[in-house]
């Protein structure tokens, strides 16, 4: 099955003069648009493209892959406007359209805006600036404490940063749980921290639980002591970018990890940085 909007895997079907068509198991006859082919290629071979149907309602595909596909939400720059609407620069010579039905208000050239890729009633890839009709407030089965996801950073609010979570859920990342910056857009790794009474979701940066960060990390201050000497300039008292320059963790684990050390009796914890006994 060929998925328009997406990237597919698909096999060379046919060559016709200077055409070449792709196809599936199921389905062939997809025109490869780009203007300069892949060099000696054959029927059998399979190329990586990207999918889409062209002005006049024909698949067509490209071996140039797009920085958003259907179903994502990315954060694209606006590179034109006319009579229908704004075009994004998405990464291919063709431009995304947002229709003007599908704009909150009326985006403007050079700026960015976060959009949903998603395919109009005519089989079109376009986007739309309505991204909240596509977003639930709410978790249901599919997540879980604890859980691995992708985030796509939104806006700041008073409590901290809304984030997408897998392209379909809101949550958000408490200002005073941030260790580093971020910055609209942005794509990050995230953990579902916790899923609320309402099923609203708040997020991590980083795993929770002891075992999973706390413990690596002791061994990972012990062997950075070991090679520095015996003593780190980093304490409990430092500032949180620091000591994620050093140790990619927040100000809280990297407490719980020199406090465990501690109580090992295995280092001394100073004003300045800890040392090894």
């Amino acid at each position: 099955m060929i998925n328009i909007g997406k990237i597919n895997q698909l096999s060379v079907v046919k060559h016709q003069g200077a055409n070449i068509y792709l196809g599936s198991a199921v389905s062939n006859k997809v025109l490869l648009a780009d203007k300069k082919p892949p060099e000696n290629c054959q029927v059998g071979d399979s190329l990586t493209v990207f999918v889409y149907t062209d002005s006049e309602g024909y698949l067509a595909a490209t071996t140039t892959l797009p920085l958003a596909q259907v179903d994502d939400i990315a954060y694209l720059k606006v590179a034109a406007l006319n009579y229908v609407g704004a075009f994004l620069d998405w990464g291919l010579p063709k431009n995304l359209l947002v229709p003007f039905s599908e704009q909150h208000h009326e985006l403007e050239v050079g700026k960015s805006y976060l959009v949903k890729v998603f395919l109009d009633e005519k089989q079109r890839v376009v986007a739309t600036t309505k991204i909240d009709k596509f977003i639930s407030d709410t978790a249901d089965e599919e997540l879980s404490e604890g859980q691995q996801v992708d985030l796509v950073i939104a806006d700041k609010t008073e409590l901290g940063v809304k984030a997408i979570i897998n392209n379909r859920y809101w949550g958000m990342l408490y200002s005073n749980e941030l260790f580093q910056p971020v910055k609209k857009g942005q794509k990050l790794t995230g953990y579902i921290k916790q899923i609320r009474e309402d099923f609203k979701i708040d997020l991590s940066l980083q795993q929770q639980g002891y075992k999973k960060i706390v413990l690596p990390l002791t061994d990972t201050i012990l062997n950075k002591l070991k090679a520095n000497n015996g003593e780190l300039m980093l304490s409990d008292k430092s500032p949180p970018e620091a000591i994620y320059a050093a140790f990619g963790v927040s100000k809280k684990v990297f407490k719980q990890a020199i406090g465990a050390l501690y109580k090992q009796e295995l280092i001394d914890i100073e004003k300045t940085g800890i040392r090894l006994r």
